[in-house]
């Protein structure tokens, strides 16, 4: 079983695509592709055993492993490994264009979505909002997924929103059909100031025409990673692994996220070692990854 996120998300629809691709490719286990609460779920869930396999925010993996953020209250979790890194997960902050909304401080004392209380997307909201000398308390603070941030921006219900996510995302792309929006950006020194706060952060810049009548626009990103279960067997992940990099072309051919799969990005994960199974297919490429 392969955890993912809302059915609105990236994770699941390149989670479908792994599937629909993988599955005939597969010579040991098949792919069962489900929609869950995303990162902090899937941590859950692969812990308690209900999933083998997931995908999850290279931020969130690290508060896990180390008990920090929204794993304060849990304590370390030690029972899952890296896979591999798929893909940039882009912070979005989406505004309506009549909010007159076009930076960071401009969201003060204004009605935004933070992603659902507690997840990953919350965190990362909160740690741009802190680069910028502002918390929580500064907006009014509303606590909503992908798709019900873009209806409550579309009905004006909202300001803005902050989503984490492969861009383009389903829910922005519709939400930019029906309304005209806004990209906020952010400036280079701010981007330092987070970046140092939070060594997680990669800057990312979304290209014009991602989303209709949106130019580019500079933001930061965190990634999307696969994980697995420690007693998964070496033999399963690696048949996963091999078979994923073996399949980019077919992947890439299936969803924009898969032109993103290099070998040099997925053996890049420095915040949980990797699976015995993903470093055994690394190291026939090449590539020396630390595991447990």
């Amino acid at each position: 079983v392969l955890g993912t996120g809302g059915t609105t998300g990236t994770y699941y629809a390149v989670g479908g695509v792994m599937q629909s691709v993988l599955n005939p490719k597969l010579t040991l286990s098949q792919l069962n592709v489900t929609s869950t609460g995303a990162s902090k779920a899937n941590i859950l869930d692969v812990d308690d055993g209900v999933s083998q396999l997931a995908t999850v925010q290279n931020d969130v993996m690290y508060y896990a492993a180390n008990g920090t953020d929204l794993f304060e209250s849990d304590g370390k979790f030690d029972t899952f490994s890296t896979v591999a890194c798929l893909y940039a997960e882009t912070c979005q902050i989406i505004a309506s264009a009549d909010s007159g909304i076009q930076t960071v401080a401009d969201l003060k004392g204004k009605t935004v979505s933070i992603g659902a209380s507690g997840s990953g997307v919350y965190y990362n909201a909160l740690d741009i909002l802190a680069a910028y000398d502002m918390t929580e308390a500064d907006i009014n603070a509303q606590y909503q997924d992908f798709g019900n941030s873009a209806d409550a921006l579309q009905d004006g219900k909202i300001d803005a929103a902050f989503v984490v996510a492969g861009a383009p995302t389903v829910a922005i792309t519709t939400l930019a059909t029906a309304k005209d929006t806004y990209l906020v950006g952010l400036d280079d020194e701010h981007i330092a100031k987070l970046k140092e706060a939070s060594p997680y952060y990669e800057e990312y810049t979304i290209p014009e025409g991602t989303y209709e009548g949106v130019p580019a626009t500079k933001t930061m990103a965190v990634s999307a990673v696969v994980v697995a279960r420690d007693d998964v067997s070496e033999e399963d992940v690696y048949n996963i692994v091999y078979t994923i990099f073996e399949n980019m072309d077919n992947i890439a051919q299936s969803h924009d996220k898969g032109k993103e799969l290099s070998l040099d990005f997925a053996a890049g994960v420095t915040a949980v070692p990797y699976h015995p199974g993903a470093a055994k297919y690394f190291a026939e490429k090449g590539y020396d990854v630390p595991t447990k």
